[in-house]
């Protein structure tokens, strides 16, 4: 299956990301892309996104990743509502899970 996703390039302390459509099951360190669709640099805040060609492949099915698909919905490529990325690691995301679960259950049904 294909993704839109970012893949990390620059130096140290200087990133720079590309926006690549890439098989999901490659790394995108070192995994070759099948396309690159744009750029995104993070310290002068430059983005620059081929949106024919993101349209194209989103229309064959590649799947845009959330930080993907936050960007594209921020630059007004496609339409919807913005994901929540969550930044917690598997462990704190159970902690979590299980006190919202905790307090559901604890909570009566409003009547």
């Amino acid at each position: 299956m294909l993704t839109i996703r970012l893949t990390r390039k620059g130096k140290k302390n200087q990133p720079f990301f590309r926006v690549v459509v890439i098989d999901k099951r490659r790394s995108s360190k070192g995994g070759r892309s099948v396309e690159d669709l744009g750029y995104k640099n993070p310290l002068t805040k430059k983005v620059s996104l081929n949106k024919e060609r993101i349209l194209y492949w989103i229309s064959k099915g590649a799947q845009p990743s959330a930080t993907i698909h936050n960007l594209l919905v921020s630059e007004k490529i496609i339409e919807g509502k913005k994901l929540h990325v969550s930044k917690f690691s598997k462990k704190k995301q159970a902690e979590v899970d299980a006190v919202k679960t905790k307090i559901e259950t604890e909570t009566p049904p409003a009547v």
